[in-house]
């Protein structure tokens, strides 16, 4: 995997023919679980997509399902969520650095490049927001296993990371198309 700056892997992927132009995976890193979200076509849109269980004698099998998920769905890279509001240190910034690591070291995703996004406005503080807080009010009366519940929050913690980068090179192309 091969880390490009965020407007420099939309660039990028705009340099490919149509044909050949990929997706985006966005990625929400935690503790026991990875919640992912895809792009459509266009790239505009960000729409869940599942959570992989994670655990660091199973990261062989998710590299292998990220391969299959790249040929599948068609992807351009990865955006995964990092927590840039805090130190580089913390816990949450060093779990995410080491599960890139580990990825990285299964030499399974050779080529793939990634960037990372700022998660500061998804899962890490879901309380405080509308988007998740209304999921949240729309799983918590289906009476779903904990376990189930916090798959759905973590899948909508993905689109919400994917979704921030897409709104912003967009919107970043779109005023520099204007100039």
């Amino acid at each position: 995997m091969k880390y490009v700056r965020p407007l420099s892997l939309f660039h990028e992927l705009l340099k490919t023919s149509a044909i050949n132009q990929g997706r985006f995976l966005g990625l929400d890193v935690g503790d026991k679980y990875v919640g992912l979200a895809v792009s459509d076509p266009l790239n505009k849109i960000a729409s869940p997509l599942s959570v992989l269980l994670r655990k660091k004698s199973n990261i062989e099998l998710m590299a292998t399902d990220f391969q299959s998920l790249i040929s599948e769905l068609s992807l351009g890279g990865f955006i995964v969520g990092y927590p840039f509001d805090r130190q580089r240190g913390a816990p949450d910034a060093v779990r995410v650095k080491l599960f890139v690591d580990d990825l990285c070291k299964t030499g399974k995703l050779e080529g793939v490049k990634f960037t990372y996004w700022d998660e500061c406005f998804t899962s890490k503080v879901a309380h405080s927001l509308c988007c998740l807080q209304n999921v949240e009010l729309l799983v918590k009366p289906l009476d779903l296993h904990p376990v189930h519940a916090k798959s759905i929050m973590d899948k909508f913690a993905a689109v919400g990371i994917l979704q921030g980068y897409l709104d912003y090179v967009n919107k970043k192309m779109k005023l520099e198309s204007a100039i």
